[in-house]
């Protein structure tokens, strides 16, 4: 995104006249501009910043802060608008299938007003067809409502006060009130609130991974910097970061949308949110069967109005054929069915913001995951420590100091050393906050590490209280404190990179004796911190000195040290991670780690997780993806199965998505930084962290993991796949019974019988009364244990493939012929000629009445029989889904009912049956269920994989 100059300063604002504190106010909204700081204030000597920013030392007064944000702004983020909640439910009635019902209602109570006389039975008809739009319609918006407004539950991360000087006084504010010229105070712990340049600092050190993707602190200057980035500028600090170590004063240059937090938010509004596989398959679905339906409602037509029918009764007619072929409950059936499995990955830790990111999870091919805090615990930790030869391992994990050094006596001058020689804080456990670290996360580590060898920093401070100190550079990559001892002398404590500070030694410790530091010494020092930095560790050295004075010039206090040990840590990996990268890869899912951080951490993590298992991985910095077009950004994601991008931005992240999408492959992204957004809303199922996440991460992403682990995204694609395989079964459970419906209408139709076999009123009955619960149940079966030992779905595989269309005519032909049966059979019994035949005739109500029942009976056994693809249903267990076979009951109940009850026979046209006609029915019923069974074992017999599916 290209960076515009900005005009800063008196010359280009004087036409306001200047305000009440002497500063000039501006001209040029700051909100804005392009969103990055004028270049050329990080450039500028800290005395000409105030007028630069049109402030003074003592921050704005209470007037022109008020005037400022009456021009600018409130220092915030604009919330995504999610649309009035009336439109949200209007939007449940764009879907295909509503369209259509509402189409066919809306006609239907046209045909009842120019029917003369007018039937109940069509009045009734469009009632019905309008109250299943309706009732689709509210279960889908109460899911989604529900699923949404479980995820503005979340917590915001941009922090909510401040401390400003205004007038010179200090005080707390709200961080929205925040206003481009505030003066703002910051020490270790705070949350920046805006994008400000420092005018003041003392061993500042910030964590920008919120923005960058580094974990790692960075030392922050008050001096001016050459122009440049301004994410490179050192005196600047940013919105959604947080000051680890150190005191400051800064001014703001930038607030709510103009900051590079909010640079990142724009870019993310304006990624297009990506349709599911499943919203693509299910649109497609939906259009097929509307234009079958219409389509054969208008043939039917066509073929019975020349036949001498009134007209209205044909069109209704050909209305019923269409009825029965629209799946009426798949709608509420699929909403609650997804609703099903939010639910259970939220039992999982996992929020899903969106139905239909449900099933998208489970056709996922590759996972682009952050590094910290997603894989690892975001807890540096010390485990090995190395002095004079012999290294001495540390026990425990993370910041809670349980655990112990082996052998402590020989490191613990190494751990008081490195413990004063530090600015962090470790703060005890509070409420439902574990140990945490104020500062810096690796003096953090060390602090841990002197608890676990029986030290306590705070009493050595006081008894070798700072009396000065130098702070970590990145150049020098060195930092160093000097304290006043017991006798009154003075010690300086360093510690820093292995190679920077063993260069300033000219002596070691040995168990309390100071002796010349040789080339042999050196060496074995040099290769046992590579060796720690081979491991993956996160390797310091610590050393000492006595100094003359308590004020000792850098030189001195660095210079001529005594080399104590080295210490090396790592931030831990979540314990339950590796079981879950092999999960994903037993589930051909392939895991590309996506970070801002080095590469060779970024490696050591891969391997310790299991992600990298080869010996030559391949490591790419963002510098690397910039060099490479199109064509070789793709060769690269084809070609590399171990693949690591390290150094990466915002608009990398995006592109790598895009290319592995262009490749056909169904992308997640994790993430939890405002630098994760525009990819997070860009891939096919965006991953945000619920605990240690964004705002702007948690609003781009579909999912937010409550527990910030990976093992949480495994178990939800594996909820995932399931969810889908569910559906294909209630898929073929619903349509198999459509087929039923319309073949013994078609074949009433061309053997010349005037009436239908089954009528509209009864199709609607089926589809709701009988059909949704069985449906629902079937949608709630629980996950397979073989769901993660397949490959994902090709991304163009369909919802009705091959097996699916041959599952739901094999099943519907069966029920087709069984109802086509039992109805000619009844009509032909009663010695009837079919145009003696009228609505009221009681054998056609009692032939209608077998019909509707021979459906659901049927459907019974064949809810049963499509719970398994291949296993034999009896093998699987009648009992293990009780609610299915409770939903089976209740339609076979309700069916009685309609049978028996003389309010319900009036509405259906319908008549008692007898015992015998129950026993045929049920007969037909089992008969379904032995062919599916012969059939599937035949498939196991043969040993024919399933779709998806390798051998």
């Amino acid at each position: 995104m290209s960076r515009e100059p900005v005009r800063w300063g008196a010359a280009a604002l004087r036409e306001d006249g200047p305000p009440s504190n002497g500063a000039v106010p501006s001209n040029e909204p700051l909100r804005d501009r392009p969103g990055a700081p004028a270049r050329s204030v990080p450039s500028l000597p800290v005395r000409e910043v105030y007028a630069a920013l049109n402030s003074s030392p003592r921050g704005l007064t209470p007037p022109e802060a008020t005037a400022r944000q009456a021009r600018y702004g409130l220092n915030e983020l604009p919330r995504v608008s999610r649309g009035h909640v009336w439109r949200r439910l209007v939007a449940q009635f764009t879907d295909l299938f509503a369209v259509v019902l509402i189409v066919s209602s809306a006609i239907t109570f046209l045909a009842y007003a120019l029917e003369q006389p007018r039937d109940p039975a069509t009045l009734q008809l469009a009632l019905a067809i309008l109250g299943v739009v309706l009732l689709n319609a509210g279960i889908g918006f109460a899911q989604e409502y529900s699923a949404e407004r479980t995820a503005e539950s979340l917590q915001a991360m941009v922090p909510h006060t401040c401390r400003v000087l205004r007038s010179g006084d200090a005080r707390d504010l709200p961080a929205r009130e925040l206003v481009p010229g505030d003066v703002v105070l910051l020490e270790a712990g705070d949350a920046v609130s805006a994008d400000c340049r420092l005018v003041e600092a003392h061993e500042v050190a910030v964590n920008n991974a919120a923005l960058t993707g580094e974990s790692d602190a960075v030392a922050r200057v008050p001096g001016p910097v050459p122009t440049g980035p301004p994410l490179e500028a050192r005196n600047l600090v940013f919105m959604g970061t947080d000051v680890i170590a150190g005191t400051g004063k800064a001014v703001v240059c930038s607030t709510g949308t103009a900051t590079e937090f909010g640079r990142i938010f724009r870019l993310t509004a304006a990624a297009p949110r990506q349709k599911t596989p499943l919203q693509r398959q299910v649109a497609a679905m939906a259009r097929r069967v509307a234009g079958v339906a219409l389509a054969t409602g208008a043939v039917l037509f066509a073929v019975r109005a020349p036949g001498g029918q009134p007209f209205v009764d044909t069109f209704v007619f050909s209305l019923g054929v269409m009825v029965a072929l629209v799946p009426e409950g798949l709608p509420a059936t699929l909403s609650v069915s997804l609703a099903i499995g939010v639910r259970r990955m939220a039992r999982r830790h996992a929020l899903v913001k969106q139905l239909l990111a449900v099933e998208a999870l489970g056709s996922t091919s590759v996972v682009c995951t952050d590094k910290t805090g997603t894989l690892t615990q975001a807890e540096m930790t010390v485990v090995q420590l190395w002095v004079n030869g012999v290294p001495h391992s540390v026990a425990g994990v993370g910041y809670a100091p349980v655990g112990e050094v082996s052998d402590a006596g020989p490191v613990r001058e190494l751990l008081r050393t490195a413990a004063l020689c530090s600015n962090a804080r470790l703060v005890p456990p509070t409420g439902r906050d574990g140990w945490r670290v104020l500062g810096d996360t690796t003096e953090g580590a060390l602090l841990v590490a002197a608890m676990k060898a029986d030290l306590d920093p705070a009493a050595e401070e006081s008894r070798t209280p700072r009396v000065a100190e130098h702070p970590f550079d990145s150049v020098r990559k060195l930092m160093s404190t000097v304290h006043r001892d017991l006798d009154g002398s003075c010690l300086a404590y360093v510690k820093g990179a292995p190679l920077e500070l063993l260069a300033r030694c000219d002596a070691v410790d040995r168990e309390g004796a100071r002796e010349p530091l040789t080339d042999v010494c050196r060496a074995e020092i040099t290769a046992a911190a590579d060796g720690m930095a081979g491991q993956g560790l996160r390797v310091l050295a610590v050393a000492r000195r006595r100094v003359d004075s308590p004020h000792p010039t850098l030189g001195d206090t660095e210079s001529g040290l005594t080399f104590l040990g080295l210490a090396g840590m790592y931030d831990p990996p979540r314990p339950e991670v590796r079981d879950a990268v092999d999960a994903c890869r037993r589930a051909g899912i392939r895991i590309v780690m996506v970070t801002g951080d080095h590469p060779l951490t970024a490696e050591a993590v891969a391997r310790r997780v299991g992600i990298v298992r080869g010996r030559a991985p391949s490591v790419v910095t963002g510098t690397q993806l910039d060099a490479l077009d199109e064509g070789g950004l793709d060769a690269l994601l084809a070609s590399s199965t171990e693949l690591l991008l390290c150094r990466v931005s915002p608009e990398h992240k995006m592109r790598v998505v895009t290319a592995l999408q262009r490749l056909g492959e169904v992308v997640a992204v994790t993430g939890d930084g405002a630098n994760d957004a525009p990819a997070l809303k860009h891939a096919d199922i965006g991953v945000a962290m619920g605990a240690s996440g964004t705002d702007v991460a948690r609003e781009a992403a579909v999912m937010v993991l409550l527990d910030d682990s990976f093992a949480s995204i495994t178990t939800a694609v594996g909820l995932g796949r399931s969810v889908y395989r569910n559906i294909r079964k209630f898929l073929i459970y619903l349509f198999s019974h459509n087929i039923a419906e319309l073949v013994p209408i078609l074949a009433a139709t061309f053997a010349g019988f005037p009436l239908v076999p089954i009528t509209a009123v009864q199709i609607l009955a089926i589809d709701l009364g009988s059909d949704v619960l069985p449906a629902l149940a079937l949608g709630a079966e629980p996950m397979e244990r073989d769901v993660m030992d397949s490959p994902p779905r090709p991304r163009r595989e369909r919802l009705f493939s091959t097996a699916v269309m041959g599952r739901i005519l094999f099943l519907g032909g069966i029920q087709a012929l069984g109802v086509c049966a039992v109805f000619f059979w009844h009509i032909h019994a009663s010695g009837l000629p079919y145009a003696d035949f009228t609505k009221s005739d009681p054998v056609y109500r009692e032939a209608i009445t077998m019909v509707q029942a021979g459906i659901v009976v049927s459907q019974f056994f064949n809810s049963l029989a499509v719970r398994t693809d291949r296993q034999s249903v009896f093998r699987a267990g009648l009992l293990t889904n009780p609610w299915l076979l409770a939903a089976g009951c209740f339609g076979i109940g309700l069916m009685a009912a309609i049978s028996y009850a003389p309010p319900l026979q009036t509405i259906f046209n319908t008549a008692p049956l007898a015992a015998a006609d129950w026993a045929v029915l049920a007969a037909f019923g089992a008969l379904l269920l032995a062919a599916e069974e012969a059939r599937k074992w035949l498939l196991r017999r043969r040993g024919t994989p399933l779709e998806g599916e390798t051998r």
